[in-house]
């Protein structure tokens, strides 16, 4: 598997990533399917999920996410006091090889629980593993981990049960783990054909849960079942999917087609598997020629999305060209409410505010994650121009590496976030010192 999907992790990234970040990313051996085998990269060993991280270690297994506080203020405190030593590893596990953390998840259950997704190797090749981070006032802890066969991509904490948490696998799967049951996942759904790129839980039903992925689908699961409900096409790389925070039924997800498109489960599955929209998110307002605004030449990848927590009929969008757009799903050819540029190279996660419906965060290959201020207001459309300019409210740049995942916090003073990277760190920090006067 790795012989044919090695080359379209890598090259993907060419179109807009830095010549010395893919320098990097190419210390493995360059593969493609003509090249003879003596030149592919090794194929990594499993690491046996029975041996304990720090016993025996693994050689292709990665350290924990160093956790650190990014921006400490004296005038509040964080959902848990939040020490800037990271916990101590063996060397063994750190040996020859490159971490990358792709996500992380607040539990929304607890001010102290993050979950944290990573990989091996940048997550090209070799094994994912999972963490559940613990806020103590001595630190941050890692009170479980699970190994798994494949680079892990995103996670999603379940709605129903306090414990449990889905992971989306470089393999196709996802994996239903339990924090009170060791080494092993209690459930494991495997329908795609290539790697399952993002997950979420329906936070209003709380029985079932979406996925996107690499072959062109979504599909709809039960936790209680290991197949699929339903299958939605879309027909192009699926990087995200998500529900309506208020609609069960309504379901979104972005491609590497430059659509932004939505399902409605209430209608006839007959009608287009109910599609109910598709927004071209780089195509001109209605009565503009030309390109779209605030995109480049030609239309490129969506790689994330989000829903407005306050307005549910407004999304955001971002990817490969840069701009952060927001659009209003009661008007799909009305073009875009806002638009947000400032990133330097694509946008990997964009993220609303569960505490302020103008506010939303971004991370990016640039090495920072941006805070922003969508420009507000209740307009359905945007201005004459196309569109209003979103305001920059702050940027935090203590990654080192690729930022892969950005994360709320539900509790507190409403400003804690958690960011990840290829840098292997867990950053958290106060978005407020950030935001200043409003």
């Amino acid at each position: 598997r790795y012989s044919t999907l090695y080359p379209i992790r890598a090259t993907s990234l060419q179109r807009y990533l830095p010549v010395t970040f893919l320098e990097k990313l190419m210390r493995v051996p360059s593969v493609c399917p003509e090249t003879n085998s003596s030149n592919r990269p090794p194929v990594p060993q499993f690491v046996n999920p029975k041996k304990r991280f720090g016993q025996d270690a693994h050689p292709l297994t990665h350290p924990a996410p160093r956790a650190v506080e990014c921006t400490a203020n004296p005038g509040r405190s964080p959902p848990a006091s939040v020490a800037c030593d990271p916990p101590q590893f063996p060397p063994a596990a750190q040996h020859g090889r490159h971490a990358r953390v792709s996500h992380p998840r607040y539990s929304p259950y607890y001010d102290s629980r993050i979950a944290v997704a990573s990989a091996a190797n940048f997550g090209i090749v070799g094994n994912g593993r999972l963490y559940s981070l613990a806020l103590t006032a001595q630190g941050v802890q890692v009170e479980k981990s699970f190994d798994t066969n494949d680079s892990l991509y995103d996670l999603a904490w379940s709605e129903i049960n306090e414990n449990q948490l889905i992971v989306a696998c470089g393999d196709g799967s996802l994996k239903l783990y339990d924090l009170g049951v060791d080494e092993f996942p209690v459930m494991n759904f495997h329908e795609h054909k290539r790697e399952t790129f993002s997950v979420c839980w329906n936070p209003v039903t709380k029985d079932t849960f979406v996925s996107s992925s690499w072959d062109g689908t979504v599909k709809i699961w039960s936790p209680t079942r290991n197949f699929s409900i339903k299958t939605l096409p879309i027909g192009n790389c699926t990087y995200s999917t998500s529900f309506c925070p208020s609609n069960p039924a309504l379901i979104s997800a972005v491609s590497s087609d430059s659509h932004l498109r939505l399902f409605d489960l209430r209608t006839p599955s007959s009608a287009k598997y109910h599609l109910v929209a598709s927004i071209p998110v780089h195509a001109p307002p209605p009565g503009m020629g030309g390109v779209g605004v605030g995109s480049g030449a030609t239309p490129s990848e969506l790689l994330t999305h989000d829903w407005n927590k306050y307005n549910d009929t407004v999304v955001a969008t971002a990817g490969v060209d840069r701009v952060i757009r927001t659009f209003d799903i009661r008007s799909p050819n009305g073009g875009p409410l806002a638009l947000m540029q400032g990133h330097e190279y694509a946008v990997r996660k964009v993220a609303w505010s569960p505490h302020a419906s103008d506010v939303l965060i971004s991370a990016s290959y640039d090495m920072t994650v941006r805070l922003w201020n969508d420009g507000g207001g209740s307009a359905a459309h945007g201005t004459a121009a196309g569109a209003r300019v979103g305001r920059q409210m702050g940027i935090m740049n203590r990654h080192t590496e690729f930022v892969t995942g950005v994360d709320w916090c539900l509790f507190g003073v409403g400003g804690w976030v958690a960011s990840v990277g290829w840098d292997e760190r867990v950053l958290l920090w106060d978005a407020n010192m950030l935001m200043g006067h409003r």
